[in-house]
């Protein structure tokens, strides 16, 4: 007779955020009971929660990491469809101006990423989540230590709202805190030490607004118009989200990006690469207050080389690497590292369960941090590392694919399987897009943007005029 997997009675959950959400899903089955602690309000329905200032950018979810979530959550992706997200192609309903030029709108459907608010996006995994009764949220209460040794963490210490303290026992604890996580020192306390971490910050700063677009938002196309890191200068992203609503936002480096001024999103777009951006808003309605944010920085702690580590604690989410949000990898790798570990979990809990988990945890991480941070230490305002000449040479081969992907559908479906982080960046070495890459595109460069015969006459219907 084949031996049941074994489970453990209680895993706790530090935070309520997506990651800590996609934890609880991740361990559901393996627990008797999973308790989500939260230090703040746990909202019902699509509203900001405390505590995730990013909310106000740009979320799309790529298709790795939706995939990621129907794997964990079936269904999900069709309930945030039905709330009114869009779906949207990549690349055949992307206005991209790379770099290198304008690419091609190939038509494809293999790859795609669900455009929506960051409040609706996790409105809907909380509510898919907390439908199994084995999972519980604790509002208003803070851990404020790990139980247990350096050996096995066996718990937590929890502060109520009255000031009072309790302990609470597990088999499995889970730091979902985010960038504001306390594990570091937490670990420190028990007298574990080399946590080895880095802090890459390129000193971008971004800005963003919600606006009421002139046109239906279904079935249309994502604008973005990105700088080349040799000449750092503005970009913008426009994203068609929930309620015929578009998410703006730009970015720039320190000191050239707008501020939170009415009216300075307007003009700064007005300095980007080509005018399509400023033209579209121009006839958009704003509905919400500019927000800027300069925290991009790209931070990571790596667990997974800790040569002594207690059993019982993972790391999920910000709380081990937060990024540089304009490449919009967050959401993704999360959820993937979250059904990593249900994989884990599905031979059962492990002697060193734990050891493994964060392994895993780390490689979704590992394609991320690569691709941001390979972008990022290329500006000369970037701090915490600075680039090498292998680094310039690989951004040199970068930089040729994303110009030979401009007229070849080959090397474009490459560098987006990588770019949606469906598959590793190694895939960009294979013979034949080297042998691409050396040959270039294949059809004539684009001379503007690549909007449909249907787009522009809906735009002309509701008035736009592009320059």
């Amino acid at each position: 007779m084949t031996k049941a997997p074994r489970k453990g009675t209680r895993a706790i959950v530090i935070g309520d955020s997506l990651a800590g959400m996609l934890a609880a899903a991740a361990v559901k089955d393996s627990f008797d009971t999973v308790e989500i602690i939260e230090a703040h309000d746990v909202p019902h329905a699509p509203h900001a929660r405390t505590g995730v200032p990013q909310a106000a950018h740009i979320h799309p979810l790529l298709s790795g990491g939706a995939k990621a979530i129907d794997t964990l959550l079936r269904g999900t992706i069709a309930q945030l469809l039905k709330a009114g997200a869009n779906q949207v192609p990549m690349t055949t309903n992307m206005v991209y101006l790379s770099p290198e030029g304008w690419h091609r709108r190939w038509q494809r459907d293999t790859h795609y990423l669900i455009a929506a608010s960051r409040d609706l996006t996790d409105s809907v995994i909380r509510q898919q989540v907390l439908k199994d009764k084995r999972i519980d949220v604790h509002p208003h209460a803070r851990v404020i230590t790990l139980l247990g040794d350096a050996r096995r963490i066996a718990g937590v210490k929890l502060r109520a709202a009255d000031g009072s303290e309790h302990d609470v026992s597990g088999d499995l604890v889970i730091d979902a805190s985010g960038r504001s996580t306390r594990t570091p020192r937490w670990l420190a306390e028990l007298g574990i030490t080399g946590l080895v971490e880095d802090h890459i910050d390129s000193g971008m700063a971004y800005t963003s607004r919600i606006y009421r677009a002139p046109v239906t938002t279904a079935n249309w196309p994502l604008i973005n118009v990105l700088p080349d890191p040799a000449l750092p200068g503005p970009a913008a992203a426009i994203v068609p989200i929930e309620g015929d609503r578009w998410h703006v936002s730009a970015y720039g480096p320190l000191g050239s990006s707008p501020g939170r001024e009415r009216g300075n999103l307007e003009d700064y777009v007005r300095s980007l690469r080509h005018p399509i951006v400023a033209d579209l808003l121009k006839h958009a309605e704003p509905l919400t207050d500019v927000t800027a944010t300069h925290s991009t920085a790209n931070h990571r702690f790596y667990y997974e080389r800790l040569k002594a580590r207690p059993e019982g604690l993972i790391v999920l989410g910000d709380a081990v690497a937060a990024f540089n949000p304009v490449y919009g990898h967050g959401m993704s790798v999360v959820t993937q590292g979250a059904l990593a570990v249900r994989k884990l979990l599905s031979a059962g809990i492990s002697p060193d369960f734990a050891r493994q988990a964060q392994r895993a945890i780390a490689r979704p991480v590992d394609v991320a941090w690569s691709l941001a941070v390979g972008q990022d230490i290329l500006y000369p305002t970037t701090t915490g590392k600075r680039a090498t000449r292998a680094d310039r040479l690989l951004h040199s081969y970068v930089s040729r694919l994303s110009r030979t992907a401009t007229g070849n559908f080959r090397v474009a479906t490459v560098l987006t399987d990588v770019l949606t982080l469906e598959a590793p960046p190694t895939v960009l070495l294979r013979p034949d897009i080297l042998l691409a890459a050396a040959v270039g595109p294949l059809r004539p460069p684009l001379n503007g943007p690549a909007l449909t015969a249907e787009e522009r006459q809906r735009l002309q219907t509701a008035g736009v005029r592009l320059l």
